[in-house]
């Protein structure tokens, strides 16, 4: 079955940067956008960025605004978040989501933990 599969996640120190991809593994249709969430323990899930597959553009949530930056090839159905001046508050584990044509719902990875420690 299709599935997204998430890497890049790791333990860094406050200020560092991390680089998070997810891309899809199996058969896949067309992907009309994917998106990058995040959720902290005790904490629900956020939005944090996204981006088009078929129009390009991209979508952040405040906190993310210029020190993330969502990307995406389309040719490898992935999506990288590039993070820098990461930030304790940034701790959580990172979930990619994405839409496909052709599917009723979306489909979401397995997650990937970002630890920032000060």
């Amino acid at each position: 079955q299709v599935q997204l599969v998430e890497s890049g996640g790791g333990l860094v120190q406050e200020g560092g940067s991390l680089r998070l991809s997810c891309a899809v593994a199996g058969r896949a249709f067309t992907i009309l956008s994917m998106a990058w969430w995040r959720q902290a323990p005790g904490k629900e899930r956020e939005f944090v960025a996204g981006i088009s597959f078929t129009g390009g553009w991209t979508n952040y949530a405040d906190s993310a605004k210029g020190r993330f930056t969502i990307s995406r090839d389309s040719a490898k159905n992935t999506v990288y978040l590039q993070m820098n001046n990461l930030k304790p508050e940034d701790t959580a584990v990172f979930y990619c989501k994405a839409a496909e044509v052709g599917r009723t719902t979306d489909l979401w990875g397995q997650g990937t933990q970002v630890t920032v420690s000060s």
